[in-house]
């Protein structure tokens, strides 16, 4: 299917982008019959999130009930490991979304008498510690994200009930991060008005905004009660619903895709805020209801969940021809005008695997591409990944604090680096036990790093991922 999109003198035509993909290899699945689907949609599931830690990695998998802790530490068997219940639950819940900060997982719910939860898993794989699940501040809430840099929660369509009231969106404080304390909420950033925000990626106080029919803008954060607008997009191809986007890791691009039957994925030069421009625009799937869902971005490739056409892969290094490499249809929904199939994606597990939540059929794992980026980097150097029964590092992806554990029979004293996929060394840190934290400096931007411990017993390697 090729949609003409006009700008100004510019054509252009979102691709079918085809040309070199390949069918993911599917490693397990996980899914629950007797939970019970929405009555809007049938969905029994939601969001997915991912988190690695002491060893173990885990699906974040959002339900009408709650919340599921999938290990996927084996991904052909992956089992629950706890459950979190929500605070509303049954067949009226459509809408939960999951973040991390440090330990801990956020958790939203966009429907009935909800809460925020926040969930301690230092203790996995024993157990998940609720340890505050209050309505005071929000009630419902339809997206979230941290900005880990800065230790603040973005609330999207911020339901805060009696004691906030409702607003396009809300800052959080995470200075403790088990008890968030309130900012402020907005409906306006200098002259920007919107109903609300849809959701948006946030880094070091920088903020994209999708903002639905009203578009997207950019604002500066860093006095997160006075915000500042950076820039605006209220005008561009293919236009539709302003959903969700992520920004490159470079900072120069942002991917976002507009909620709508049809409609391809834009590619945004952002480089200048005040003069943002769609530069590219492509489609996964020729079927004129597929909606690009929840687009994300780990190292050089962009991850997106299709409805009714499940996990679609791109390739981003040149942002300017984007070409698809993966695609896994998860949906045995019939294609039609409503949204069923694959919700979110997530592929920031250490292992590189790629989690997918379908709405209908529950948890999917499937086989990363390249190895999470950095395939290259491990033949390279010719030395082993080592499990993470040996050498662990969490959380996952990481803010920039960093627990590393190195296994019993290991040597307990070395030195640490961090080096970047070419092999420069951008941080070192001698440790004198088995454990040992890390706070990486904030001059090294989010992406993909190779992690070393060398000991007198060898060297060991583990990929890491920055989200910051």
């Amino acid at each position: 299917m090729k949609q003409i999109l006009k700008i100004t003198l510019l054509l252009l035509v979102p691709a079918l982008v085809q040309a070199q993909a390949q069918q993911a290899t599917l490693l397990g699945r996980w899914d629950d019959p007797a939970i019970i689907g929405s009555a809007a949609y049938n969905n029994r599931y939601n969001e997915v999130w991912s988190v690695a830690v002491n060893g173990h990695e885990y699906a974040v998998l959002g339900s009408t009930m709650g919340t599921h802790f999938i290990d996927v530490t084996d991904p052909e068997n992956p089992f629950q490991a706890d459950f979190v219940p929500g605070k509303a639950q049954g067949a009226g819940i459509i809408h939960r979304d999951y973040k991390t900060y440090k330990n801990y997982i956020y958790g939203v719910c966009d429907e009935g008498a909800s809460s925020l939860q926040v969930m301690d898993v230092s203790t996995l794989p024993d157990s998940v510690r609720l340890v505050y699940n209050s309505n005071q501040i929000i009630v419902t809430t339809h997206n979230i994200f941290v900005d880990t840099a800065r230790a603040r929660l973005y609330a999207f369509v911020f339901g805060g009930g009696q004691a906030y009231g409702y607003g396009g969106m809300a800052v959080l404080s995470l200075a403790n991060p088990e008890e968030p304390t309130y900012i402020r909420k907005f409906n306006n950033i200098q002259g920007f008005s919107f109903g609300h925000i849809h959701d948006g990626y946030v880094n070091r106080d920088t903020a994209f905004l999708d903002a639905g029919d009203a578009g997207m803008c950019v604002a500066d954060f860093s006095i997160p009660s006075q915000p500042k607008l950076l820039g605006t997009l209220t005008g561009y191809p293919g236009q539709g619903y302003n959903h969700s986007g992520w920004r490159s890791e470079d900072g120069k691009y942002y991917f976002m895709a507009d909620e709508n039957h049809g409609s391809p994925v834009k590619t945004v030069d952002v480089q200048d805020f005040e003069d943002m421009q769609v530069v590219d625009s492509y489609n996964a799937a020729s079927t004129p209801t597929q909606i690009p869902h929840n687009p994300l971005v780990a190292c050089n490739y962009l991850y997106v969940s299709y409805y009714y056409d499940g996990l679609q892969v791109y390739d981003i290094s040149d942002p300017l021809n984007v070409e698809r490499v993966l695609y896994y249809d998860t949906s045995t929904e019939p294609d039609g005008p409503s949204y069923k199939g694959a919700w979110g994606v997530n592929p920031f597990l250490p292992s590189g695997n790629i989690l997918i939540a379908d709405m209908q059929n529950g948890l999917f794992v499937f086989k990363g591409v390249g190895d999470n980026c950095v395939a290259g980097a491990s033949s390279s150097t010719k030395e082993q990944e080592y499990a993470p029964s040996r050498l662990a590092v969490s959380p996952a992806p990481s803010g920039g604090y960093l627990r590393v554990s190195i296994g019993s029979g290991e040597a307990q004293q070395g030195v640490m680096t961090i080096s970047d996929l070419k092999g420069s060394i951008l941080y070192t840190q001698t440790f004198e036990n088995s454990e040992f934290d890390v706070q990486v400096p904030g001059n090294i931007p989010p992406g993909c790093y190779i992690l070393r411990t060398n000991t007198a017993a060898g060297t060991m390697v583990r990929k890491v991922v920055f989200s910051r």
